[in-house]
């Protein structure tokens, strides 16, 4: 066969392929032509690659006919669509369901770290019962503050993230027994209070918070978040309403998965604070504001986008394509 002569005679169809391939939009007429000229083509590579199934011209027809395909078969969102979505529509309407439960979660904390600082501090014994004078004066007045910087910050952020980062994903992996969340709660929320009340019995509250709020106001409000999150499956688990069961389960479980992903940006963005900013030489007020800075970017990117994400019809879970049909029930 005359491969020039073949390529001279077929060209013209090879070319209306890519026009109609790289057209926006097709009428019906274009949409049954491409067919055609998708199965014509087909045809000719076969034709191409029976005598010389490694030359050019075939590399070239099986591309058009790749991008043929991906054309009427339909194909998934590039990977910078889908991480678009993600930020833009995922997370903030996940972020904004739980809005409520995570302030709930967060005034409970206080109440029991409150709580726990004023028995350390008015309870006549716990002082002593902790450990001894030297240990503790040498824990208020140098471990305390040495401990964020005593390794490199770089490394220390590093630390500090993935430690944060998988106590909030097992808060909400975990979320589904109800007791793992609130186990975690409880125990930041008795060693903080604990802390705390120690740095106040040695007259040393202004170092405590000092060097606690810079990062504490995101990364415990990202506990809060995590903890919410596996509540509210839980509570799906419970009462699951006019749903099945395992489809609320199944729903919540997907939807607020979310939450663990996005808390892991989060979190890095609390590490790095707490590895550069609490420890730095900057005057207190600029590191609390700088905490308060981020503290209120979070909030504000879930109360705008999230709300209108919500709005939207968004919840945090997979798109129709990938969590697939539901089945009718009554």
């Amino acid at each position: 066969m005359d491969v020039d002569a073949f390529i001279a005679v077929h060209r013209g169809d090879w070319q209306r392929l890519d026009e109609l391939v790289g057209r926006r939009r097709l009428d019906g007429a274009e949409a049954d032509e491409l067919l055609v000229l998708y199965q014509r083509v087909s045809t000719h590579l076969s034709v191409l690659r029976s005598v010389d199934p490694e030359s050019a011209v075939s590399g070239s027809l099986s591309t058009r006919l790749s991008r043929a395909r991906t054309r009427f078969t339909g194909a998934r969102s590039n990977a910078m669509e889908d991480m678009a979505g993600f930020f833009v529509h995922s997370l903030p309407a996940a972020f904004y369901r739980i809005r409520w439960l995570t302030v709930v979660v967060g005034l409970v904390f206080l109440l029991v770290t409150w709580l726990y600082g004023m028995w350390v501090v008015q309870t006549p014994g716990v002082i002593q019962a902790i450990g001894p004078d030297e240990d503790l004066r040498r824990y208020v007045e140098e471990d305390f503050v040495d401990y964020y910087s005593e390794n490199p910050a770089a490394s220390f952020a590093g630390l500090v993230w993935t430690n944060n980062a998988w106590i909030a994903l097992q808060a909400v992996a975990f979320g589904v027994t109800g007791i793992w969340p609130a186990f975690i709660l409880y125990q930041n929320a008795q060693g903080i209070g604990m802390a705390a009340g120690m740095m106040a019995s040695y007259d040393r509250l202004d170092v405590f918070f000092a060097y606690i709020l810079p990062h504490g106001f995101m990364e415990l409000t990202a506990i809060f978040i995590a903890t919410a999150a596996g509540l509210r499956i839980f509570w799906a688990w419970v009462a699951p309403g006019r749903r099945p069961r395992s489809v609320a389960l199944a729903e919540e479980g997907r939807a607020l998965i979310t939450v663990a992903l996005g808390l892991v940006l989060v979190l890095l963005v609390s590490g790095l604070v707490e590895g550069f900013v609490t420890p730095s030489p900057l005057p207190t007020w600029a590191r609390i504001t700088i905490g308060l800075l981020v503290f209120a970017a979070y909030w504000v990117y879930t109360l705008v986008l999230g709300r209108r994400a919500v709005a939207a019809g968004h919840r945090g879970d997979l798109g129709v394509a990938d969590r697939g049909d539901a089945v009718v029930t009554a």
